[in-house]
Formats: C-alpha cells, structure tokens, sequence
C-alpha cells in the first residue's frame, strides 16, 4: 500500500481529500502520513471506507456492535432502553432476517442476526438503528439521532457455536459489573436461553 508523507504545512483536509480521489480512480488503497517536528498522525478513511467491498451473504449470521453517538450513556434511562428494545424483536424492522440474541448495554448494543435471502445487512441494521431512536425519541419526548453513524461487524463460520456466541453476547451486562446475575438484567434475549 503507497504511503505518502506530508509536512503539516501541506496537510489540510483539501488536499488530503485530492490525493486520496486520485489514488482511489487509480484503484490504488493509500496511507496518508503527516508529519511534522513535533508528531505523526496518519489519515485513515472513514466507516464509509471499512464497508467498501464488503457483501453481507443470504443466510449469513452476523455478530453487530452498533453504539450511541459519542458513546452518550443514554439506556441508562429505563425508559429509553424499553423503547429502544422493543424494536430488535419486531418482524416489520427485521425483514426476512431473525435475530438470535440480542443485549442493550449502557451507550451500545450487539446483536447476533440471521440474515434471509433478501435483505443486505446494512439494510437490517439500518433499519434497527432508526426503528430504535424513533420509539426512544418518542417515550423520551426528545428528537435527533441515537445512534453513531456505523456499526461493526464479524460473520461468523459455519463451525462457529453459535449458543456460546449467544451467551457471550448476553452475558455482556455480568462482564461489566452492572449486575451480579443476568436475570437482574432486563434488556436482552437469546433464542437458546
């Protein structure tokens, strides 16, 4: 991969957004570095960029992380979490995909999902993350976006357990000292639990 070094003088966002259009019309990846006396910062594309190429596979299931816009700690809210929850189960939200588990954590969520045949998992997240802001911006009486602008993702194998997966991801709120057992945890399900 080309890594192109600059002087912090040279390195505005014009001219960094210019190299990079070039490079990319040539199908060429590329490392911005900047550098001046006193530190090093390198350029990294953004969400947008970590999804290119990627394709979700009809059938696939996939391990989710979406979080909160500035990791904003707002499911601390009973009323919001309910909300927001309510939503991850909904047929009309999931489209042809199932989901397996599920947990909503303080300022994120995972979600173990099945896709089906048709809906591209972008889409099904997509569709999760605006159903969920919209009921917790109504029970909160407020308006404006919940969550941050992407998500991650992991495919899992076919060897792949997917049971223990599912008890990793619920198991989420004990591994982060917010309760001594899960049943004292109300924001999660899991088909095999």
């Amino acid at each position: 991969m080309p890594v192109l070094s600059l002087s912090k003088r040279l390195a505005n966002k014009k001219t960094i957004a210019g190299m990079a259009r070039s490079y990319k019309n040539m199908r060429m990846p590329l490392t911005i570095m900047v550098v001046d006396k006193n530190n090093l910062w390198q350029h990294k594309p953004g969400h947008a960029a970590l999804r290119k190429g990627r394709a979700s596979v009809a059938n696939g299931v996939y391990l989710i992380t979406a979080t909160t816009i500035e990791r904003a700690r707002i499911f601390e809210n009973f009323h919001a979490a309910c909300a927001a929850s309510r939503c991850f189960e909904n047929r009309a939200v999931l489209g042809d995909a199932t989901m397996l588990a599920w947990v909503l954590m303080t300022d994120h969520a995972h979600w173990l999902i099945e896709l089906g045949e048709h809906d591209a998992l972008s889409s099904v997240v997509n569709r999760i993350k605006s159903a969920s802001a919209r009921h917790m911006n109504v029970a909160l009486m407020r308006n404006g976006a919940l969550w941050s602008k992407g998500f991650h993702d992991h495919a899992l194998r076919a060897e792949d357990d997917l049971p223990d997966t599912a008890r990793y991801v619920v198991a989420n709120p004990l591994r982060a000292g917010l309760v001594n057992s899960l049943g004292d945890y109300p924001f999660w399900n899991a088909a095999w639990l």
